[in-house]
């Protein structure tokens, strides 16, 4: 795999409904190498801080062979940064990955910690309403990522994967889970054991208190 493009966004207006709200969903691809910190990449914009960033979902990654897919399915050639994401890697099919594996690129190790849950910005990003439904039926989420080592990336860069050995649910599962308001008490279990983000192992216990 190859890192295609790496993304920085500024912290811009953007109109909600009737409602006006700033962002930084917006991204755009950058030349340079850029730093990759324990809290995300140096002059990236996190504005919806309850939702989005901190270390278990430091940077965002999503993948070309998704891009194509959207870009068929839209009818229209979709440029890296689009979704929000930080890195844009060629090869890599979100789906496809387990929460715990480890995304090496040059210094930097990444690893898996959830699924992006489409949200009114995205939809809002995307100019399409229906978007947040079209998004979860096509279940090519990207994934969040805690840092393990920091580093500098660079568009270019080699891409391995390290598979997580440990217990372990499949993004794509976990993206289908997130939508099932009673998940039966073996599904809590494996998503209790594995390394999920702080934000995703709140939902999940909230809802084993609910029952």
């Amino acid at each position: 795999m190859q890192l295609i493009s790496v993304n920085i966004g500024r912290e811009r207006s953007i109109k909600i409904g009737e409602q006006h709200d700033t962002t930084g969903i917006f991204k755009t691809p950058v030349t340079t190498a850029v730093e990759v910190m324990p809290l995300g990449l140096a002059d990236d914009a996190v504005v919806d801080v309850k939702h989005h960033g901190g270390h278990d979902q430091a940077v965002y990654v999503y993948g070309a062979p998704d891009y194509a897919w959207w870009s068929a399915e839209l009818g229209t050639e979709l440029e890296p940064g689009t979704f929000g994401e930080n890195l844009t890697i060629d090869g890599l099919e979100s789906a496809r990955l387990n929460v715990g594996d480890v995304l090496h690129i040059g210094d930097v190790s990444l690893q898996v910690t959830a699924a992006r849950i489409p949200c009114s910005t995205l939809a809002a990003r995307m100019g399409d309403p229906m978007f947040v439904k079209r998004f979860r039926a096509a279940e090519r989420p990207g994934v969040y990522c805690r840092v393990l080592r920091a580093g500098a990336v660079q568009a270019g860069a080699a891409v391995t994967l390290e598979r997580y050995a440990g217990a372990t649910i499949s993004i794509v599962e976990m993206f289908r889970d997130f939508y099932d308001p009673r998940p039966s008490a073996e599904t809590i279990r494996r998503h209790l054991a594995a390394p999920i983000a702080a934000r995703a192992r709140a939902d999940v216990e909230e809802k084993a208190r609910k029952g």
